[in-house]
Parts: C-alpha cells; structure tokens; sequence
C-alpha cells in the first residue's frame, strides 16, 4: 500500500515566492545600474537618433541626411575619419603586438613594473600628449631645433600641421590602449603548446606563426577594433596638429554645436557615425571572430577551407622566418666577433616604443621651470613663476577646483554603481552574464562625441547643462566600464568560501558585503575609484557641451588656451597633470602589491 502526502497549494506558492524573492535579492544590485545607463546612455543616444531626422523647417524626414550625402566636403570629412582611424588601429596594433608579446612571455615582477611606464602615458590626458607633441614637431620645436644644430637639414617647416602629426599624435594616445587590449589575451595562452610544437620539430618561428599568433589573434582583433572606433570620435589631435585637410567628423560635430547652433545637424552627423560605429563593429565581429574572447563558440563556424587557407599561410610564412631566425646577425669589432640574437633585437625594438611612449610625455616637464616669458628650445631654466601664474590665477583655480569636486563625485557614484553591478554578475547565469557586461561596456564602444552630444539633448531639457550634476552624470557614464572592468577582475580572484561561511554564522547580505567583500577587495575598489576619478578628471568632450559658462573644468580651461597660444602656463599644468597621475598610478600599484 502506498501512501501518498499531498503538499499544499498554499505551500508550493510560498516556495516559489521564496525563491523568487531570493533571486530578486540577488539581482537588485544591478537594477540601479542598468536604470542609470537606460536613462543616461540610452536615451541620449535614441534623441541623437531622433533629433538627426528633424528637418530644418522643424517637420520630421531626411532632410538633414540628404544636405550630407549631396555636400562633397561631408563625403571627404568621412572618408578622412575613416581613412586616419584605420591607420591609427593598424600602426597602434603592429607597434603594440611586440610589446603585448614581451610582457606577455616575462614574470609578474617585471610585468608590473613596465606596466607602470604603458600606464602613465595612457591616463595622461589627451590634452598634455597633443601639447607635448605640438612642442616636439613644430617649426621652432626640439626635434626641429635638433636637425638644424647637427646640420641634417638647412631649413624646417616642421612635421605640424600635417597628416603625419596627427597620425603620430593618434597612435601614441592610443597604443597603449592596444597593449593593455592585446595583453590579457596573450597571457591565457598556454605556453606548454608552443613547447609541445618545438619538441615535435617544430622551429620556434614555425610553433610563433602557427600556435601563437592564431591564439592572439582574437586580443588583435579586439584591440584593432577599440582602438578605430575609438578614433572615430577624436577631435583635440587633428584640431591642434593637423590641417584643415585632416578635418574629422567629431570637429564639425563641435562646429555644428558651438558655431552654428544647428543642433539638428549635429544630431545627424552623430548619427552617421553612430551607425557606421556599429556596422563596423558587427562587421567586424563578423569576420574576426571577436565573440571568442567571450568564450563563445559559434553553433555555425565558417568553412574550414578558408581556416585552412589561413593556417596554410602562417604556416608557409613561418617555414620562411625559421631559417631566419636561425642566423645570427655578427658584427667585426677587431679580432672579436658579437653575437646578436633576434630575441635581443625584439627586445631592443620593444624598449624603442617604450621610450617614444613616454619621453613625449615626460618633455613637458622642463618648459614648465623655463624663466623665458615664452615657449624656446632650450628652456632658460630655472624658476617656478609659471606654476605660480597657474595656481594664483582665479579662473586655473576655479578650474581645478571643479574638476577635483566633479571628479570625486563621479568616482563615488561609478564605485556605487559598478560595484552593484559586478556584485550582482557574479551571481547570474552566464546567458545574462553576457548582455548586461556588453551593456556596461558599451560606453566604450560609441564614440564619446556621440555621448556628448546625446547628453546635451537630454541634459538641456532639465537644466543641468552647466551644472556639476551634469558633468557627474556625462562622467559616470564614461567611467563605469572602467569601473566594472577592475572589479570583475577582482571578483574573479574572491574565495566565496568565505562569503559562504559567514553566511553558515548567520551574516546578512549586508553585513557580508560590508565586513567580507569590501575589505578583501579595497584594493581593486581603490583602484577602480582612482580610474573613475582619471576618467573624469581628463574629460573634455562631455566637458565642452555640458560645462557650460565661464565656470569650467581644467581640462575644457586647457583646450580654450591652447587654441589661443602655446604658452609656459599650459607646461606648469601639464606637468602638475603628469605628477597627479603618476602619483595616482604609484597609489594604484601599491594597493596591489600590498594586497598580494
């Protein structure tokens, strides 16, 4: 006889609710993160794309899109984006692999401490790079004044205003972003393959081109795509050291706003690049197979005859470089013969783009202490009077003073923010793991014009243009990918062990995050928040259509000066801007090392 017991109704309901209400729990963190970015990234973007079909008599239609397409200038002004962000992505990639490579290959230690020199040149604004380069390639500029003191050359115009200044200006902001894209990728991959290869025959050369670049590649792919969609939106390095043939799509964007007060303009402008952005981008992931860094594997791959083809390639060109790679270059010295291996070559080539990294940078610095009234090579040293004309000034101190209070509020509200949302990844089921991270990330993604321009047509509507509520908002959704990108770093190395047992003891939610979580991850919290505060401390493009007024940040205070002259007051900011960061970084790698 079997006896059965039958649950009640009532009972059953109750325990879904139960469980529903646990997983609400879990997942409410990311509520107010996803609610910030629906209404703050979202919408601005969805009004570009709105305010882009508004013709000029106020009706709806493509009217805007037609004055574009029927306007050769607008067609040159795209195809030069275009043309100069391609170049940038290539030269930022090929310039950027050995250097990906060679920190990849060595240990932690040494890792760390090159990673401290890629660090610095990548948070220095963007500002102070361009300005270094503008003192370094033109007419009266060092490298000039060096040509004409050793007699290389009689006379000089200078590299400035040209499209090779602006390509060296570009790929020097973004070739680190390219190393620190490619390096992640480069580090999980398994270095018993390549030895697998050799031991099987294989030349180091031949195991490179057939183990290892395969492997990068989806890291080359991300950071080729980065680094042109990020260019796409540049303005300050063509404004400054390119010509009027340099023109890119982000400076009539500023002109149409600012100049011309055509909003709807601007709107489309905006909005051709928007489009463009994502159809490269898919395209692109398309083609690459960029959804791999993931860990996606596609249900439908390509055919595996245009695989072959490539592996077929790497493999011919590797059997090329193996005897190559076998000879030893030697140089006579006398009686003597040197050896020197192509490893110390690649290394001697590496240190190169180390040094172009960050002497550009660091070349401000002596302008800065320059008793002259004006910018000359070399620099009558030595006197401090500029950073008193910088820090007694009420407009560089109103300046700096707001970027300091814009850019602690944003670094608190992102940490807020991020550290929700990641808290709340962490427990989600890798299907909705995958959209909401792409959704945190996707400020990276868009250009940073088109986020500006899009939080100008929301902002503007509750008068917070102008106000440092505004700024902090247009920055928080600049720097909360930073944000979520550092602390899932964390969380991924966090023994929830022990969040279990202080569970078991009978901790709250609360009482765990606050006294489990957040002390055994401070240090990537103290990271996240100094990058947060960078992020909005660097700002210029939300700053131009947001700040507002006289009243503006630093880095909007620099860009109304430069325009105007170059003079020892931007070098006495510049080099307070690189010691800010450097001290920042310094910050940043202790709290690591101490966390270790």
């Amino acid at each position: 006889m079997t006896l059965a017991i039958r649950v009640p109704r009532s009972t059953d309901t109750a325990r879904r609710r139960s469980a529903w209400l646990a997983a609400s729990l879990r997942f409410a963190p990311v509520v107010p993160t996803l609610l910030f970015l629906l209404v703050f990234f979202i919408l601005p973007v969805g009004e570009i794309l709105q305010g882009g079909l508004v013709n000029s008599d106020g009706t709806y239609g493509f009217g805007q899109f037609a004055r574009i397409a029927r306007t050769p200038v607008y067609a040159k002004v795209l195809w030069t984006t275009f043309s100069i962000s391609l170049l940038t992505a290539a030269f930022s990639v090929v310039l950027g692999y050995p250097v990906a490579y060679l920190l990849s290959r060595v240990s932690d230690r040494v890792r760390e401490r090159w990673l401290l020199w890629i660090m610095l040149p990548f948070w220095t604004s963007y500002l102070v790079k361009t300005y270094a380069w503008m003192l370094l390639l033109s007419k009266t500029g060092v490298l000039s004044s060096i040509a004409l003191a050793l007699g290389i050359v009689h006379e000089t115009t200078g590299t400035i205003p040209s499209l090779t200044g602006v390509l060296i200006g570009m790929v020097h902001s973004m070739l680190p972003l390219a190393v620190m894209t490619m390096l992640p990728v480069m580090r999980g991959i398994d270095e018993r393959l390549s030895q697998a290869a050799e031991t099987l025959g294989a030349e180091r050369s031949t195991s490179f081109f057939t183990m290892f670049l395969p492997l990068s590649s989806p890291g080359v792919a991300a950071a080729g795509l980065l680094v042109f969609v990020s260019s796409l939106g540049f303005f300050i390095v063509p404004a400054l050291l390119g010509s009027p043939r340099e023109t890119m799509i982000a400076q009539l964007v500023i002109s149409s706003v600012l100049e011309l007060f055509d909003m709807h303009f601007a709107g489309a402008l905006s909005t051709v690049l928007l489009i463009c952005s994502i159809a490269i981008f898919f395209l692109y992931d398309r083609m690459v197979g960029l959804t791999s860094l993931t860990g996606e594997v596609r249900e439908r791959q390509r055919t595996s005859r245009a695989q072959g083809l490539k592996l077929a390639l790497l493999i011919w060109v590797g059997r090329i470089c193996a005897p190559l790679a076998r000879r030893r270059e030697t140089f006579r010295q006398g009686d003597g013969v040197r050896l020197v291996s192509p490893l110390g070559l690649f290394t001697i080539a590496v240190m190169i783009v180390l040094v172009v990294l960050v002497v550009p940078v660091l070349s401000v610095i002596p302008y800065a202490f320059t008793r002259g009234d004006f910018i000359a090579f070399p620099p009558k040293l030595f006197s401090v009077r500029w950073f008193g004309t910088f820090l007694g000034s009420p407009v560089w101190q109103s300046a700096v003073i707001r970027s300091f209070v814009v850019g602690f509020g944003t670094a608190v509200l992102s940490v807020v923010l991020g550290f929700g949302a990641t808290l709340a990844m962490t427990r989600m089921p890798q299907r909705a793991v995958k959209p909401v991270f792409a959704l945190m990330v996707a400020p990276l993604i868009v250009p940073r014009i088109v986020v500006a321009v899009g939080l100008l047509y929301l902002l503007s509507r509750f008068g917070l243009t102008g106000t440092n509520t505004g700024l902090i908002i247009g920055h928080t959704v600049l720097a909360i990918p930073y944000v979520v990108v550092t602390l899932a770093a964390g969380f991924q190395r966090f023994d929830w062990r022990l969040d279990d047992a202080a569970r078991v003891m009978g901790a709250s939610s609360f009482q765990r995050i606050r006294t489990v979580v957040l002390p055994l991850l401070m240090a990537s919290v103290s990271a996240a928040f100094l990058f947060a505060f960078l992020v909005s401390f660097d700002d210029l493009t939300i700053a131009i259509f947001v700040s507002g007024g006289i009243n503006t940040t630093l880095p909007k205070q620099m860009w109304d000066d430069i325009q105007l002259a170059i003079t020892p007051t931007l070098a006495a900011v510049s080099t307070t801007l690189v010691v800010l960061i450097a001290l920042v970084i310094s910050v940043s790698s202790w709290l690591k090392r101490r966390t270790r």
